[in-house]
């Protein structure tokens, strides 16, 4: 059985020192399953900073061996859906209230297109686990 910091991950997008997005990944034991809570902070956000939340979640290496991705996200947040259904399999999505739950199925060839550090290092920001 693993550990909660085993399953759990907290990722953080910051932007010159400020936080502007985050996710919470959760695995569950050999379900195949990864679940995501992608947050974004209130007000204008850099572009890309929501891309980049998505990525860093899927560039996870304990999400790469995982069959389906159950996310939640701000309804109506485009910008996440779209990396989603670009980087995903077999989309769903349904509204609950202001969150959108998605259902997508996650492709053996989900691998990191290159290291999420380098990545950050491009965007002038990092993605950070917290654990």
């Amino acid at each position: 059985m693993m550990s909660r910091d085993e399953c759990h991950r907290h990722l953080e997008i910051d932007v010159d020192g400020r936080v502007v997005a985050t996710a919470d990944v959760e695995q569950h034991d050999q379900s195949g399953v990864v679940r995501a809570a992608l947050n974004v902070e209130p007000g204008h956000q850099p572009t890309g900073s929501r891309t980049r939340l998505v990525d860093a979640v899927l560039d996870r290496p304990e999400v790469h061996d995982q069959q389906r991705l159950e996310a939640t996200l701000p309804i109506g947040d485009t910008e996440i859906l779209e990396r989603l259904r670009e980087r995903c399999d077999d989309v769903q999505t349904r509204p609950a209230g202001a969150t959108c739950l998605v259902d997508a199925g996650l492709p053996e060839a989900n691998r990191p297109s290159q290291p999420p550090a380098a990545a950050a290092d491009d965007h002038g920001g990092g993605a950070s686990p917290i654990t």
